[in-house]
């Protein structure tokens, strides 16, 4: 029988569900669209190279991404059937680094509604809104707060972009079926004046809550979360330093959760200090590490390389003497005063350093009284690894590794160029955004990019498919051993440190497998033979195909 009216525009207007030019002739005559489409029907294939010439056909990345994100808006099967073809190419575009511009063009390119906006005013109502999900079946959340949005700080309701961007690549990256997941949005307010004077901004018009108001409202999501969808992975993303970590510790073993930014970027630099440590020879518990940024991320990394020197054989005080925090004060000592809790542990004895500096202790004076071989840069301050610096490190070290990992690019410590031809060819690099390789001297110097995409893909398919109940930190190290072994330098110490963008879902898998292990090894996952996981990856890995939704009995 013939479906006519509401019913034909359903499968149009939900990109769940729209095939767009790919419905079958039985399908447009059963479901009442014979007409509403054009005359010639598309193999998938071919709606991938024609989406794929109005890509390149776009003037500027942030066109590109307008367009990306339309199609997802309009059919999510293509969208992602296109991204997975042509990933090293998209992947900037989706997430970084022009995701920063759209979050902070957020007001001006938004054209449709996806995933839910939690607005402080309407706090009451949680519950219904979560009710008014479109996807009913919600295994995967990503959540913002859009206070401290990659490098370039608060962008309110701009923030929007960051858990869309994300989910995006759980499910292009990460064969995580997008009818499970849904990127939320709290909106506490926003701080940025530009954005309040913005007569086009879409988000709540008032300065941020703070205190005891901002942790009630974040605990009121957070509870309706757990009694809708108990079993939920719910990811935190580009929250303020002084809130991502004590919501992580307040949460953790309430529900399976879990910080990207200290977590995630822990895990994959963690993971490529692996490989390079395989490919210098220097293990890891030998090496001295240097960090510009003490931060939450800067200090998620550091807890998380003082967890493998310790399982590499030193003892905690051993790693924690051997990684420098430095931030806008100086290295970081337990002489200053105002050191936020995570902050605490890493600082060094004032004693032990007092003769580095006459006053605050610089980064240069770390480099050349540590003498670090390992430096890295989560700062968001772009310029701030000089030239002297890098010389200065590389004098003490055949072969310095140095990860500027700021987001975006404008935010970047400096550049793979510079830091190559600084050292002398010396170096190894891997950053945050994509960069080309660097020739110097004959020598092409593959740039790895150290980015959260290569875990929190893996990371969520490997929760989901263990049905894993918490996530541990010995996942994320599980995660991070997985990635470094599958490092290309390996095998050439030329190469890239990580995997080809383009190898990233045989990645994710790899990582799943590890981090389901790893939680049944911890018992926050069903006990299963790794021969039922790995089935229960390959069964929960999703590809994006079209459904047949004729019925024969047109």
């Amino acid at each position: 029988m013939t479906q006519t009216g509401p019913a034909n525009l359903h499968y149009l207007a939900n990109p769940l569900l729209n095939k767009g030019t790919a419905f079958s002739q039985a399908e447009r005559d059963q479901l009442g669209l014979t007409g509403l489409l054009p005359p010639h029907i598309e193999t998938l294939d071919e709606q991938i190279i024609r989406a794929h010439a109005a890509f390149r056909s776009q003037a500027s990345p942030i066109e590109q991404h307008i367009y990306l994100r339309n199609l997802q808006d309009d059919n999510e099967v293509l969208f992602y059937a296109l991204l997975i073809r042509h990933l090293p190419e998209m992947m900037p575009i989706i997430y970084t680094p022009t995701v920063g511009d759209a979050c902070k063009q957020f007001s001006e390119i938004y054209r449709h509604p996806r995933g839910l906006i939690i607005p402080y005013p309407e706090r009451d109502q949680i519950e219904q809104i979560l009710d008014n999900a479109i996807n009913t079946d919600v295994q995967a959340i990503v959540v913002t707060d859009g206070e401290r949005i990659l490098g370039l700080g608060d962008q309110g309701a701009g923030g929007m972009g960051i858990p869309i961007g994300k989910l995006s690549l759980y499910s292009g990256a990460g064969g995580v079926d997008p009818a499970v997941t849904l990127p939320i949005l709290l909106d506490p307010g926003t701080n940025n004046q530009e954005r309040l004077d913005d007569p086009m901004y879409i988000g709540w018009r008032h300065e941020r809550i703070s205190g005891e108001e901002y942790f009630e409202f974040v605990d009121l999501f957070v509870q309706a979360v757990k009694r809708k969808w108990p079993q939920v992975l719910l990811q935190f993303e580009d929250f303020a330093q002084q809130h991502a970590a004590p919501l992580l510790e307040k949460y953790r073993d309430q529900l399976c959760t879990f910080n990207d930014d200290i977590q995630g970027t822990a895990a994959v630099t963690a993971g490529t200090l692996l490989a390079a440590a395989n490919v210098t020879g220097v293990p890891l518990k030998d090496s001295r590490i240097a960090f510009l940024g003490a931060g939450s991320a800067g200090a998620g990394i550091a807890e998380e390389l003082i967890r493998l020197m310790v399982k590499q054989g030193l003892s905690e005080a051993e790693a924690r003497d051997r990684v420098y925090m430095v931030d806008r004060h100086g290295l970081l000592t337990d002489a200053m005063q105002g050191l936020l809790p995570f902050q605490q542990p890493l600082a060094h004895p004032a004693a032990s350093v007092r003769d580095w500096a006459a006053g605050d202790i610089s980064l240069l004076d770390v480099i050349t009284h540590a003498k670090p071989n390992i430096l890295v840069g989560v700062s968001g301050q772009a310029g701030l690894f000089t030239e002297e610096i890098i010389r200065t490190m590389a004098a003490d070290s055949d072969h310095p590794i140095v990860l500027p990992l700021s987001n975006p690019t404008s935010r970047i410590e400096a550049t793979p160029e510079q830091i190559i031809h600084w050292s002398d060819g010396k170096a190894i690099v891997a950053t945050g955004s994509p960069f080309d390789p660097v020739s110097y001297k004959g020598d092409t110097h593959h740039i790895a990019q150290c980015n959260n995409s290569y875990i929190f893909p893996g990371m969520g398919l490997g929760v989901l498919a263990a049905n894993a109940t918490r996530v541990t930190e010995t996942m994320f190290i599980a995660a991070a051993e997985a990635l470094a072994a599958l490092s290309p330098a390996l095998a050439d110490r030329r190469a890239s440190l990580l995997p080809d963008v383009s190898d990233i879902r045989d990645v994710s898998r790899q990582i799943a497998l590890a981090v389901g292990l790893t939680a049944q090894a911890d018992s926050v996952a069903p006990k299963t033979s790794r021969d039922a996981l790995e089935a229960a990856i390959a069964a929960k890995f999703w590809t994006p195909h079209y459904q047949d939704y004729a019925t024969g009995d047109a």
